[in-house]
């Protein structure tokens, strides 16, 4: 829903689990309705019609209806991965095989989304630690440039990532191509600023094609 009495422009995709940012979470749910766009939430169901998870700090909490399985990242205009322990407990993988890559279905999203991201049609963000998921599949992270929380710098090089530094920490926020990448949820607003931007020439983009 919105909340300025308009339409929504579009969707963007939020993919939650357990645990997430509260912060972000409330950031979110204030910042895009009032500028024209839904938010959808997302997350693995568990052959479940829905399930409620927690915040954090377990001020928060959240009921999700939308099955990753059942969803395509085109139905879209950005998809953003939230911070805090949401995206570890996405990339659970529950029959995992010797040498065969992640088959969690939110890493299979997060594949599939990263593509239509390299073809120049999606927007995917992140922020704080929820570079995890991409960690899961080294070949999502290899070589793009990327900021972080400091706690998973060593997580993020192993998947190939380039951390992006500023001073004596990490950038606050960082863009490399289509992804926006950002450290805190200290930085939230500056985040959402720059998402909400980037999608918006997107869209004019495919307007003026």
């Amino acid at each position: 829903m919105v909340t300025n009495g308009t339409k929504a422009q579009g969707k963007i995709g939020v993919l939650i689990e357990e645990h997430f940012d509260e912060i972000e979470f409330r950031a979110f749910n204030n910042f895009f309705p009032q500028h024209g766009y839904e938010i959808e939430y997302i997350s693995h169901l568990w052959n479940q019609e829905q399930l409620t998870f927690k915040g954090v700090d377990l001020t928060e909490e959240i009921t999700v209806t939308v099955e990753v399985n059942e969803v395509e990242p085109t139905d879209y205009e950005g998809i953003i991965l939230i911070g805090a322990y949401a995206m570890d407990r996405l990339r659970y993988e529950q029959y995992p095989q010797q040498g065969q890559p992640n088959q969690s279905p939110a890493v299979k999203f997060l594949r599939k989304a990263v593509k239509v991201m390299d073809a120049g049609q999606l927007k995917i963000g992140t922020i704080c630690h929820s570079l995890w998921l991409f960690c899961a599949d080294p070949e999502l992270l290899r070589n793009r440039e990327v900021t972080c929380a400091h706690n998973i710098i060593c997580d993020v090089k192993n998947a190939g990532g380039i951390i992006v530094f500023d001073g004596d920490g990490t950038k606050n926020l960082h863009i490399d191509g289509n992804l926006i990448t950002a450290k805190h949820p200290n930085v939230v607003e500056e985040f959402m600023e720059v998402f909400l931007k980037a999608i918006s020439e997107q869209r004019l983009q495919v307007a003026t094609r």
